[in-house]
């Protein structure tokens, strides 16, 4: 249960709370309005109505399942008589009714849900349940604003560090351009040469750096990575057939690999296609 709130109505401090995104307002409060010293003997007068056990009985029948439809038939019966008298305490214990609670301590009295304390604020003042109204839906009305701002706020810092988290993956995915000293080098197979374009490293230094891994360097490739990877293969191919040097191969194989890879990791098709 939600801590207790207050509302300032016509110099009267009305309490409430919310239960199960349920408002329950202090009738208590409300009658202090009218007669601050007997608040109770005005919920009685209230509760002997006719009028009112028809619609507290109604709002029960529609929000309570549990509601004892036999025990309110009785009080129904008798209600209106010189001699009924209802309290809320025996409302709520003869017909299990969730509309109307009783609560001790600091902040105890009887309380109802906010359809039936407006019900018993028109029975006690037309003035009051217009001024409680304005000011119990002013105080929601903030309450909505701080928390659409809450969460515009969530969302925005959400954004933020989508886009911190896709730029360090934007960063680490994109090839570095080759060093002189890898350019210089002869590698012994051609596929290393591929892995050095694309990932900076050869499959021994990856092994290397990664011993806890079972797969290989491309066992860890990503989808635009494998892409790159194939498009990579068949320029080489055609490189090799213009006998072109490995070293101008792999200078050459990294601009691609480096601006393929720019192309892809903005490419909104091949996102939808890693969600698959």
């Amino acid at each position: 249960m939600a801590k207790n709130k207050k509302i300032n109505v016509q110099g009267v401090d009305v309490v409430f709370y919310q239960d199960n995104s349920n408002d329950y307002i202090s009738l208590t409060d409300i009658a202090r309005y009218r007669d601050s010293e007997r608040s109770d003997y005005l919920l009685q007068n209230w509760l002997r109505n006719r009028s009112t056990i028809d619609f507290i009985g109604l709002w029960e029948k529609f929000n309570n399942p549990n509601f004892n439809s036999i025990e309110f038939d009785g009080i129904k019966i008798q209600a209106g008589s010189n001699s009924f008298s209802l309290t809320p305490k025996r409302w709520i214990e003869e017909t299990n009714a969730i509309g109307i609670v009783s609560k001790t301590g600091r902040y105890g009295g009887t309380f109802a849900h906010k359809d039936i304390a407006f019900e018993f604020a028109t029975w006690l003042s037309a003035e009051f349940k217009f001024f409680l109204i304005k000011e119990f839906q002013r105080l929601k009305d903030d309450e909505n604003k701080r928390l659409n701002l809450e969460w515009n706020l969530q969302r925005t810092i959400s954004k933020i560090n989508y886009h911190i988290h896709t730029d360090a993956i934007k960063a680490n995915l994109i090839p570095k351009e080759v060093t002189k000293l890898q350019s210089g080098f002869v590698y012994a197979n051609e596929a290393d040469l591929l892995n050095v374009a694309l990932f900076g490293i050869t499959a021994k230094e990856w092994r290397d750096k990664n011993p806890e891994k079972k797969g290989n360097i491309r066992d860890e490739a990503t989808l635009e990575q494998l892409v790159v990877l194939s498009n990579l293969e068949s320029i080489n191919a055609l490189f090799i057939q213009q006998n072109l040097p490995q070293n101008e191969r792999l200078v050459q194989l990294n601009k691609v690999a480096i601006t393929q890879m720019k192309s892809l990791l903005a490419n909104n098709n091949l996102k939808n296609l890693n969600r698959l």
